[in-house]
């Protein structure tokens, strides 16, 4: 399925919509194009999806659960936001390969946030993204709602990372340092 078949009119009044409505933006289509283009980068306040607006950026996170509640608030029920738990490596994700070298690590369960519509993937977190980024590398994936990209998706992250490090004893890093290496790969993301 392409991505333009994953479309509806926006119709709504809410919150969201009328965020769109009020840019001239007038499809589910357009609206993920816009989204797609705007710059990656941690909001402010991810618990308010309207930040993204304002701050003209937003995560995989925010970006898709502001999408996931545009199409529940036009009454578009068949989109899921989802959770993947994908390897991040030097191929899918180049711009950490200097960082996985310097830990000497080939890959870290990354979470990443994306659409699911009818078994096919969407990946609207920058321009040029798609599913094939991640889908081969893909280890876990779970379905959560707009709410949970926050303290939920860390929980869901941290506990897959916890299991990963204690099934993997060759590792020579703990769960936390895990995570401290994952936070400078996100922050090369951002650069």
């Amino acid at each position: 399925m392409k991505a333009e078949l994953l479309d509806f009119k926006i119709e709504s009044n809410n919150e969201i919509s009328a965020q769109f409505l009020k840019r001239e933006i007038f499809s589910f289509r357009d609206a993920a194009k816009f989204i797609q283009n705007l710059d990656y980068g941690r909001n402010a306040d991810k618990t308010d999806l309207k930040t993204i607006f304002t701050e003209n950026r937003g995560t995989c996170s925010s970006k898709h659960a502001l999408l996931k509640t545009l199409a529940v608030e036009n009454g578009f029920y068949g989109i899921q936001l989802t959770i993947g738990i994908f390897r991040m490596n030097a191929t899918n994700t180049p711009k950490i390969k200097d960082r996985l070298l310097k830990y000497d690590i080939d890959f870290i369960p990354e979470a990443h946030t994306y659409l699911k519509y009818r078994g096919q993937y969407f990946d609207f977190t920058r321009t040029g993204s798609s599913a094939k980024d991640f889908i081969d590398d893909l280890l876990f994936e779970v379905e959560i709602e707009p709410n949970e990209i926050g303290e939920e998706k860390i929980r869901i992250h941290q506990t897959y990372l916890n299991n990963w490090v204690k099934d993997n004893s060759d590792l020579k890093y703990s769960a936390k340092e895990i995570w401290a290496i994952r936070e400078e790969c996100i922050e090369d993301l951002s650069n």
